[in-house]
């Protein structure tokens, strides 16, 4: 997993991704290990950021990611099995706020819940 990781990490720094961010779902998910999300300025660059990640994905042997969204959309979903990616316009990440319902705050949420 750590290779893979790699590999997404440095594509999406190549392709000069921003706010780059590596979420760790181990035991609070059941469909990845790792959720890393990443801004894009445009919808094409946030397209060619997909593509080249998949690219890269194939020609290491890593994974055959499924894709959903990469033709002229302000989100695009990556399932690279153990690691799932998404790659937002600015305004769709504040919007849809992964971080937060999957970042520290999950688990402060989800201690209050239990004690309750």
């Amino acid at each position: 997993m750590a290779r893979l990781l790699s590999v997404i990490t440095e594509s999406l720094d190549e392709d000069k991704a921003e706010n780059v961010v590596v979420l760790d779902l181990t035991g609070r998910a059941g469909f990845a290990e790792r959720m890393v999300i990443a801004s894009g300025l445009s919808e094409r660059q946030i397209s060619a950021m997909a593509q080249h990640l998949e690219r890269r994905l194939k020609e290491e042997n890593l994974a055959r990611p499924q894709i959903e969204g990469d033709q002229g959309s302000d989100w695009v979903l990556m399932d690279a099995g153990d690691v799932v990616v998404h790659l937002f316009m600015p305004e769709s990440r504040e919007l849809y706020a992964l971080e937060r319902m999957w970042g520290g705050d999950f688990e402060a949420a989800a201690e209050e819940i239990a004690v309750e």
